[in-house]
């Protein structure tokens, strides 16, 4: 009727396969503690008021395109949601022109 599985281990079993050790333990090595603060990047194009976001500019528009084609996250980039969304625009809409790549070989 409504019978379980049994792991193997009585019943004791983390949730993680039976496995012990991984990152659960937090016990000796490593840093504590020690975060490095990178100072909060600001959205270029909110500062730059004269900068554009154009799908044209190809050269301009590779800064926000990873080594592999894809495009860069808002976390990577330092944009803001708005601007994040145009570039995201502008690369495809570059991408369907041809001036950048779908894919990188």
């Amino acid at each position: 009727m409504g019978y379980q599985r049994s792991s193997g281990d009585g019943g004791r079993s983390s949730g993680r396969g039976g496995r012990s050790g991984g990152r659960g333990g937090r016990s000796g090595g490593g840093r504590r503690n020690k975060r490095r603060f990178a100072r909060k990047r600001v959205c270029e194009f909110c500062v730059g008021k004269d900068k554009v976001i154009d799908y044209k500019k190809a050269d301009e528009l590779k800064r926000y395109v990873s080594e592999y084609g894809r495009i860069r996250p808002r976390r990577q980039t330092g944009a803001c949601a708005k601007h994040q969304r145009a570039v995201a625009v502008a690369v495809k809409r570059a991408r369907h022109i041809a001036l950048l790549p779908f894919v990188v070989e």
